[in-house]
């Protein structure tokens, strides 16, 4: 199954850093929330020298962290668990802002509807000051 953006299949990058995600059980309605960066950190050898670079992550593929989860799936199979990208972030720290304020708007740990079980967030202001006092950006 795909990621599903906006209602439609998501297959493009574009100038994104990486996205915030619902995965849903589809047999029993359980929910996990996570973030997937686009991209990871690789090397390519340019005149002898070995240089870092961003190359495409498994996001095609990618079913989330959980370890529940991941039984679930193996048990019930892919096809039984829906993809929705929540929202296209630009930065890293956008990433696990949004993450983590998904994850406590919806008390995704304290609710057994959810396989979410701990969250992690370590943010300062200047990684997200695109985001501050920013009038058109979308409230949740």
């Amino acid at each position: 199954m795909s990621w599903l953006y906006e209602d439609k299949e998501f297959t493009e990058v574009e100038d994104y850093y990486g996205f915030i995600y619902l995965i849903e059980n589809l047999l029993n309605g359980k929910k996990y929330i996570g973030r997937k960066y686009l991209t990871k950190a690789g090397y390519k050898t340019v005149k002898g020298k070995r240089k870092k670079i961003r190359v495409e992550s498994d996001w095609r593929d990618y079913y989330g962290s959980s370890t529940s989860l991941k039984e679930d799936i193996d048990l019930y199979g892919k096809d039984n668990f829906r993809r929705t990208i929540l929202r296209l972030c630009k930065g890293r720290g956008e990433c696990n802002y949004f993450e983590t304020k998904y994850i406590f708007d919806t008390d995704a740990i304290l609710d057994p509807k959810y396989y979410n079980t701990w969250v992690s967030c370590k943010i300062q202001t200047s990684h997200v000051k695109a985001l501050l006092f920013n009038p058109e950006q979308e409230n949740l």
